[in-house]
């Protein structure tokens, strides 16, 4: 028997299969998807096996060493899942199924074993012969005492703190057992009745069929019960033997949403995203895999989980560009969501308050089925916005918080109601400058300047993360005139502490939220009522459920509204309009102040009225006008090097390369330098191509990677990017 196999190394000249011997004491245990160790040239490396056959090619093969896992290995969905993701990204096959694989089982060289176990003493001889020894060892009572306690069960070995084990264990009467341990959610929990739906919940749950694949785009109010839906969803998928995965788009909004589903349906909950530690991930996947759960909740990466005979896939806040990856592969996760929802004939739901514009126009034109909740539930009223001014606010000295926010906050405050200020922004300043010489302080390896960070007396980057500390003076003039410009939530939580000094803030950003369990521990404090304003970046603007909410603040809202992406006003308008719906999710009316330089913007003012659909129709004219999605799609093709001069004569050999061989309908852009041109000391251009259809886009892209991908020449292609 021979096997062909993808080996390890993610790079495109060995994107290919080789051919290996099967000894012939692994021929009855060997099976197609097991990772595998062989010899490679003077190496030796892993790789997975993608077919395996009788047929006895003409050349000769080398012999597989070892398997090096019997037990887990990819199912013929998610090797199928790998080849669609390679196809979709145009990555190697290998890096494909790096991706779907959990740290601890992915395919490289490593020996490292994450199982953990409990050591048991147990009975190694019959009853009989256990109680035959009693008897006749009577005064032998610290070894009597633990023969009957194990009697009635094994026990822990390190519960039994005695000499007299090893005794028994000698005697052959007792023998040690590992069991495998979970390191979360091993415990059965009493699993809660269900809810029942609202009329409206329950004609948008009718119109789900879990009989037959199509995907249905559920457009609901913030407050409307999305998550009731999902819940009924689900268990009616679990009577008919089936699974279920729920994406969300945050590891906090994983926490909270965790719970939920905990309370409903017990342990037959696992939970997968980057937050766990390694052993936590492999412990979560081996439960899936041996179908010792029914539903994963997580992130993005647990749309590639093992989970058998699904029976529906949900996608919370699928407006969220959190779903996208940016490194290798650049995959979305909504499109290996529909491969599977096909490859198991099963519903997949695409829900939010604010459905991205591509997703609603498909609804629009029937390939979605559009399911819409237009009320909170029992008829809980939206928020009131109310826009201020900030231009006239500063003229009056308000300069971070207007006067309508700071007396909204006080009443808030004295009600003993909470509070959640949003500003985009973390740090305490966004950059520091001299007013002497006008020095400003830059990464010396990007073309941006640095963000201070107080408690760390830091300035950091955000893009390569270079840190050094900051001066008292001015490095070049050695001046004491440092400014500090821009507003981070940093800078926001002490200005809150002088205007509030008996309020008890929490900020929620990156900084805060690094050590393991902080989302939960923050998240848990603030339902708790241990704080009274919650602080924070878009991070807490999505799906969080807090009862005493009534006030929401939007420090700034211009931050992005003016950024060079045509996807701006839809960034601006799902943050404010998400963050806006945290208010008044209980039965006290809430109430959102926007802040903003722009008050008559029509974005903000579709904010102002709930008005999604409004938003929509505004922002589809715009997209028409400018031919960009959903009415095209794009492609984004960044070239990368150290070497600028390099770099800019690949970006331009690829585009003349490209022209005359693209669809005549199809437009290239560029190449222009990115956004931020330096990261690291790696200079970027790129590249923006426009298409409604081009048969010969990804043979062409392929081409051109094969071509163009050198030594110092790095290729980055995604199609329709979350960011330029």
């Amino acid at each position: 028997m021979y096997a062909k196999i993808i080996i390890e190394y993610p790079v495109k000249t060995l994107d290919k299969c080789f051919t290996y011997e099967v000894p012939e004491d692994m021929v009855s245990d060997i099976k197609v998807g097991m990772k595998v160790l062989v010899p490679f040239g003077k190496n030796t490396v892993f790789g997975i096996v993608l077919e395996l056959t009788s047929a006895k090619p003409n050349f000769i093969t080398k012999k597989i060493y070892r398997i090096d896992n019997k037990d887990i290995y990819l199912n013929e969905e998610l090797l199928k899942l790998g080849k669609y993701l390679q196809e979709k990204t145009l990555c190697t096959l290998i890096t494909a199924y790096q991706t779907m694989l959990p740290s601890a089982l992915k395919v490289k060289s490593q020996n490292k074993s994450y199982d953990k176990f409990d050591t048991y003493y147990t009975l190694n001889k019959s009853l009989d012969e256990v109680n035959k020894y009693i008897v006749e060892n009577e005064k032998r009572f610290k070894q009597i005492s633990i023969l009957d306690m194990l009697i009635k069960g094994d026990v822990l070995k390190k519960d039994i703190n005695s000499s007299s084990t090893k005794t028994l264990e000698k005697l052959g009467l007792i023998k040690e057992i590992k069991v495998k341990k979970y390191r979360l959610n091993n415990e059965k929990k009493e699993i809660k009745d269900t809810f029942n739906l609202t009329k409206d919940q329950k004609e948008v749950y009718d119109k789900v069929s879990l009989d037959k694949y199509g995907i249905y785009l559920l457009e609901g109010v913030t407050g409307s019960g999305k998550t009731e839906v999902y819940m009924h969803l689900i268990s009616d998928a679990l009577g008919k033997g089936k699974t279920a995965i729920v994406l969300v788009p945050e590891i906090c909004l994983t926490t909270q949403t965790v719970k939920r589903f905990y309370d409903r349906f017990g342990s037959d909950v696992a939970v997968f995203h980057s937050g766990l530690t390694p052993g936590e991930k492999y412990d979560e996947y081996l439960k899936i895999y041996r179908g010792e759960v029914k539903i994963v909740v997580g992130t993005r990466s647990s749309i590639f989980v093992p989970l058998k005979d699904l029976g529906i896939i949900i996608i919370d806040e699928e407006h969220s560009e959190t779903y996208r990856q940016d490194s290798n592969p650049r995959y979305d996760a909504k499109d290996m969501a529909d491969f599977r929802a096909k490859y198991h004939n099963c519903p997949l739901l695409l829900a939010s308050a604010t459905p991205t514009l591509e997703s609603r126009a498909r609804a629009d034109k029937k390939v979605y089925t559009l399911l819409t909740l237009k009320n909170r539930v029992n008829n809980m009223v939206l928020p009131k916005v109310e826009m201020v001014d900030m231009a006239l606010e500063l003229k009056q000295g308000h300069y971070l918080f207007s006067s309508v926010l700071k007396e909204k906050i006080k009443d808030r405050l004295q009600k003993k109601e909470q509070i959640i200020l949003l500003l985009n922004r973390r740090g305490f300043a966004t950059y520091i400058t001299c007013s002497s010489c006008g020095y400003t302080y830059k990464c010396p390896n990007c073309d941006i300047t640095l963000t201070y960070h107080k408690t760390s007396n830091n300035l950091r980057c955000h893009y390569c993360g270079y840190v050094t500390k900051k001066d008292d003076v001015c490095p070049k003039c050695h001046e004491n005139s440092l400014n500090y410009l821009g507003v981070g939530t940093q800078k926001v939580e002490q200005m809150l502490q002088e205007l509030y000094p008996d309020a008890r803030i929490i900020r929620m950003d990156q900084d805060t939220t690094t050590k393991k369990g902080s989302y939960q521990r923050i998240i848990d404090d603030f339902a708790d009522n241990k704080y009274d304003i919650l602080l924070g970046t878009q991070m807490i603007s999505k799906g969080l459920d807090f009862k005493n909410v009534t006030l929401v603040g939007i420090i700034n809202a211009d931050t992005s509204l003016n950024l060079p992406d045509f996807r701006a006003n839809e960034k601006t308008f799902d943050l404010l309009y998400q963050t806006a719906g945290r208010a008044g999710r209980d039965k006290k009316m809430g109430e959102v102040i926007v802040q903003t330089f722009n008050p008559d913007n029509e974005v903000l003012n579709y904010v102002k009225n709930n008005d999604y659909d409004g938003f929509y129709l505004y922002e589809m004219n715009i997209r028409h006008k400018l031919k960009y999605p959903p009415y095209t799609y794009i492609c984004l093709i960044v070239i990368k090097s150290a070497n600028y001069d390099l770099c800019a004569k690949v970006a331009t050999d690829i585009k003349k390369y490209m022209e005359p061989k693209v669809d005549a309908k199809t437009i290239i852009y560029g190449p222009t330098p990115a956004s931020v041109f330096r990261v690291n000391n790696i200079y970027h251009f790129q590249i923006t191509i426009k298409y409604t259809f081009d048969n010969n886009l990804n043979q062409l892209l392929k081409e051109i990677e094969n071509i163009y991908n050198q030594d110092k020449v790095e290729l980055e292609i995604t199609f329709n990017p979350a960011r330029f």
